[in-house]
């Protein structure tokens, strides 16, 4: 197993901090290097003088990602962010899309050190930067031997989506920012799976190859579990229940928690406004083997109907990815979708989720939310 090491940077114009590699506005990210900016990143630089070499001098990341070789594992990300004589503003995400921190804004004179954890599969860590006014002083990552991780079985409405979709969000992509560093939320749901699919194709057990003791396994299926292609199709109370059942069960094999989340609805409104169910039997069989296995359930699917009810059949459209001709780069023809959500959509589902947590007395990760 690859020992898991600790990596400090320091970004600007000025010599390095003590311990830190530098990174200046020119570093480009090369296999021999092993981290820098990649091409195309719009990045400047500024010195402002000063004794503190990590707040003395930073990069602005406009439009810019970050790449750094490091093993797979998980680790804790620390970021340092201020300006001695302007207002900042940067947004920061993890991976393709991983919601990992709302806006940071930081005061003129003032520097915030904010992070989170992350699981890092791929062998590499990739931060985009953007924002009104970004700016990045310096980053730590530094190994979580002690940290939880949330893994996240499911599909379309769960799975981390592309950049090249936005603004499409699945409520897993949303999850990680809700978590102080202490827990990593590794999000392995895929567009179109079942759970039939999900444990043939050996999504499951890429899990379970790296889930731990105490990590979390939280379970969302039922949209693809209908379709009548024999690659996904499962029946409630059958071969549905057993698929849920073969998780739970390795999970908790493996010394982890699972946690069952029943499916949220579609936009599918009666003329009173009323949510029409097109899940069926699946929410109640989950249901059912979560009472009888004593399997803690978020009841997704009953949340989301007062979400999507309180919201209305027009107003739930800013929820869901709806949108007009030319109003999203990336779907310049517009988009009528009352499956998938935007990142709005994503982010309310996310909140209940963790509402979910705080209900079922998930005390491991309570203990992690963040306030507000």
């Amino acid at each position: 197993m690859t020992e898991l090491t600790s990596y400090q940077f320091d970004f600007g114009l000025q010599a390095a901090a003590s311990g830190y590699t530098k990174v200046s506005p020119e570093t480009l990210y090369t296999q021999e290097l092993g981290y820098g900016f990649t091409a195309g990143s719009t990045v400047y630089g500024r010195s402002r003088g000063g004794v503190d070499p990590l707040r003395n001098d930073f990069c602005i990341p406009h439009k810019a990602v970050f790449l750094a070789d490091i093993p797979d594992g998980v680790y804790r990300i620390s970021l340092l962010l201020g300006d001695l004589i302007a207002d900042t503003s940067t947004v920061i995400r993890a991976g393709e899309g991983k919601f990992v921190l709302d806006t940071l804004n930081v005061p003129s004179g003032q520097f915030l050190r904010d992070g989170f954890s992350l699981c890092i599969r791929s062998g590499q860590l990739r931060l985009s930067f953007s924002g009104a006014a970004p700016r990045i002083n310096a980053l730590e990552i530094v190994p979580d031997l002690e940290g939880l991780t949330v893994f996240v079985a499911g599909d379309s409405t769960v799975t981390d989506q592309p950049e090249d979709g936005y603004p499409y969000a699945g409520w897993g992509q949303m999850l990680p920012g809700f978590f102080k560093p202490g827990v990593a939320v590794d999000n392995r749901a895929l567009s179109g799976r079942s759970t039939r699919s999900f444990i043939h194709e050996g999504l499951f057990s890429g899990i379970m190859a790296d889930i731990r003791p105490r990590d979390y396994l939280f379970i969302q299926f039922g949209h693809n579990d209908s379709k009548v292609d024999e690659a996904r199709h499962t029946e409630p109370f059958t071969t549905y229940k057993e698929n849920l059942l073969t998780m739970i069960t390795e999970a908790r094999s493996a010394g982890a928690i699972p946690v069952l989340v029943t499916s949220m609805h579609r936009r599918n409104f009666d003329a009173d406004g009323v949510i029409r169910d097109s899940h069926g039997d699946y929410p109640v069989a989950m249901r059912e083997l979560a009472a009888a296995e004593q399997v803690p359930l978020i009841d997704l699917h009953e949340k989301s109907r007062r979400l999507f009810e309180a919201y209305g059949p027009e107003g739930s459209k800013d929820l869901f990815m709806w949108s007009y001709p030319g109003e999203f780069i990336q779907h310049p023809a517009g988009v009528q979708d009352n499956t998938h959500f935007q990142i709005l959509g994503g982010r309310l589902l996310a909140e209940l989720v963790v509402e979910g947590i705080r209900e079922a007395g998930l005390h491991d990760l309570v203990i992690y939310l963040r306030q507000g």
